[in-house]
């Protein structure tokens, strides 16, 4: 994993935490404005969002990724807006599984 993207993530939300107080934190996670977090992926490490989805608790989870570094990072947005990092990393493949045939007749 290269670890300048990992302390480069880190250090962005390290710093919207600072500017924001203690009610930017989400328990032991790094969080921060997602706007931000957000500009500083595509500003630094070329990422744009690749996929989203829905988690039970109503949270957003995105996963961002630039197919020409290689680097990846996944933020969980919730609905007051505050946007955490769960994980990033390297060697993104953004290649879509094709479905697999059942063998039953459609």
């Amino acid at each position: 994993m290269r670890i300048g993207h990992v302390l480069g993530a880190l250090g962005v939300l390290l710093a919207a935490q600072v500017a924001l107080g203690p009610a930017a934190s989400a328990g032991e996670r790094a969080c921060g404005n997602r706007t931000a977090i957000i500009q500083r992926l595509a500003e630094k490490y070329g990422e744009t969002r690749q996929s989203m989805g829905l988690q039970r608790d109503q949270g957003v989870i995105e996963i961002f990724a630039s197919p020409e570094s290689g680097t990846w990072t996944i933020l969980v947005t919730m609905p007051n807006g505050m946007a955490c990092l769960v994980a990033a990393g390297e060697a993104w493949d953004g290649q879509a599984e094709l479905a697999v045939e059942t063998g039953r007749p459609t």
